[in-house]
């Protein structure tokens, strides 16, 4: 019965993220940038935005505390084995592929981000809600297609968001250490217990420190990785660029990879990688503290500029390096490729991907575990929130020591049919996101207040 089950799902699951999605998603990204005239050139306005307190605003977490949960969730298992798979199945030129679906992926990022601002709600308690669920109820007056995207979320911050990071941690801490899945997933989740039965403003402090320290690790070890692999590094570049408009197959150890192979596995594991279109990042952008909504969405947009279009980059320039550095790597395992890359490099390699692999597995829980919860409250009140807390923490522990085949298909399922009303509500409001963008960005009165 679940081979049965297994089988539908992984059919769905090809069936959902197939060229229709890809090109939904990717064509979203590419209408988006146009429509708001590149808001990619104002990245770096976004990232000091990003760091700036706003003591004038409304909100229950700074800026940074929101894009440091978001960035939690978004940079997780898919920026490692993720980029490695997409090399494996596409070959090196899938990294220019992500990497292109990063850069225009920031401009749906800051749509999302701005949505989320503009039609977040204020509880009796005083707590922002947000997200794609409130902007199709309130945006467009589409409950029933809000309803649905909280319900898939709800479902998916399972899967994605929880086992499958879980049962990595498990996975890395018995292969590198032989420490057995019971007792790390007993570890795990007391440790998500001790985070997320505070909330939201427990979530952020912890993200805010826990990220920029594993990701500014993260980082230099692969800059130490490509420094080592200094030789092969301008070789490796070309690579990349020519196999990903190449409609032969690679050379230099590299098989199977035609100019679709690489644009489809790239994009996909790109879009995979940093959710933008997804729905996720605007549940947490709509509880920051922020004068306007584009003062978010630029801070929010920043998140896929160093989810994918640095992180994943890095990654893609180690693994496609070490091949050529070290022939006797099995180019075709995407499942040992990133661990045979990193483990070449003597001293640092395996602890560097040890850590980062548990670190960002861990951040992904967290951040996905709020995604959860809004959604949950959303669909049956803030009662639910406890139960909703304590089920989502046993499943850390299931996660850890349970075969995952088939979750893996279903949260694959549950996040394509999040993104589609999602989608939606960017295409369908965009007349809403121009004229915010034109009102606070085009006229440079970012300093003014939503109320003003």
């Amino acid at each position: 019965m679940n081979d049965q089950i297994n089988y539908v799902l992984t059919e769905l699951s090809g069936f959902l993220w197939g060229w229709p999605m890809i090109i939904l998603l990717l064509g979203t990204h590419l209408f988006l940038t146009i429509r708001l005239r590149f808001p990619q050139r104002h990245i770096f306005k976004a990232i000091r935005l990003s760091v700036k307190k706003d003591p004038d605003a409304t909100g229950d977490v700074s800026q940074f505390g929101s894009l440091a949960t978001a960035l939690a969730a978004t940079i997780g298992t898919g920026n490692i084995i993720g980029v490695a798979t997409a090399i494996a199945l596409g070959g090196p030129g899938a990294v220019l592929w992500c990497w292109l679906t990063g850069v225009f992926g920031i401009s749906t990022k800051y749509a999302e981000g701005l949505l989320a601002i503009k039609y977040r709600v204020k509880t009796d308690t005083g707590k922002m809600l947000g997200g794609p669920m409130y902007a199709l109820e309130r945006g467009l007056g589409w409950k029933w297609l809000a309803t649905t995207f909280a319900l898939f979320t709800a479902l998916a911050a399972f899967g994605i968001g929880n086992t499958v990071q879980a049962n990595a941690i498990a996975t890395v801490t018995y292969e590198s250490y032989g420490v057995s899945p019971y007792m790390t997933g007993a570890f795990i989740c007391l440790l998500t217990g001790a985070v997320v039965l505070g909330g939201v403003k427990s979530i952020a402090r912890v993200c805010s420190m826990l990220v920029p320290f594993m990701a500014a690790f993260y980082v230099l070890g692969c800059i130490y990785i490509l420094f080592n692999n200094a030789a092969f590094l301008w070789p490796a570049l070309k690579l990349i660029c020519s196999a990903a408009f190449s409609p032969e197959a690679a050379g230099g150890g590299f098989v199977g990879s035609t100019v679709m192979t690489a644009a489809r596995f790239g994009i996909a594991r790109g879009l995979f990688s940093n959710e933008s279109g997804m729905g996720s990042a605007p549940i947490v952008a709509a509880a920051a503290q922020t004068r306007n909504p584009v003062r978010q969405a630029l801070v929010s947009s920043s998140g896929t500029f160093w989810d994918t279009v640095v992180i994943c980059a890095l990654t893609g320039l180690v693994i496609v390096s070490s091949v050529l550095a070290y022939p006797d790597i099995d180019f075709a395992n995407g499942a040992t490729l990133t661990k045979d890359a990193f483990t070449k490099i003597p001293v640092v390699g395996r602890p560097l991907l040890t850590f980062g692999l548990l670190t960002f597995a861990f951040s992904t829980i967290l951040g996905w575990c709020y995604y959860g919860e809004r959604a949950m409250e959303y669909l049956k009140g803030k009662r639910w929130v406890i139960a909703y807390r304590v089920v989502y923490i046993a499943a850390v522990f299931l996660g850890s020591v349970m075969n995952l085949a088939l979750v893996w298909n279903l949260a694959d399922c549950m996040n394509a049919l999040m993104a589609i009303p999602n989608l939606l509500s960017l295409i369908f409001l965009n007349g809403v996101i121009v004229h915010e963008t034109r009102k606070y960005l085009w006229r440079n009165r970012l300093e003014r207040s939503d109320n003003d």
